[in-house]
């Protein structure tokens, strides 16, 4: 199986949304290689970076059960580093 090392930029804006957004995450945990939210107050949003390692088809489940997320947008950029585990 080959794994892609991808960034999930996410921007929440409805807060309600968080906690249905953190147990996706937990759900992923596993090809979660890093995080990191930065919330900014003046604006009322948080902003999410999420790094990954993992199948090309995860990473595509994960973006888009995150943007499905109200008031949620996610977007993936992916690097060309690949792996196969």
């Amino acid at each position: 199986m080959e794994t892609r090392v991808a960034v999930i930029s996410i921007i929440v804006e409805q807060l309600e949304s968080t906690e249905r957004l953190n147990a996706i995450l937990h759900e992923y945990g596993q090809y979660i290689i890093g995080r990191m939210g930065l919330p900014y107050r003046q604006h009322g949003v948080s902003i999410i970076c999420v790094a990954v390692d993992a199948p090309q088809d995860v990473i595509s489940a994960l973006s888009g059960k995150i943007g499905r997320l109200p008031g949620v947008t996610g977007k993936t950029a992916y690097s060309n580093v690949t792996r196969t585990v």
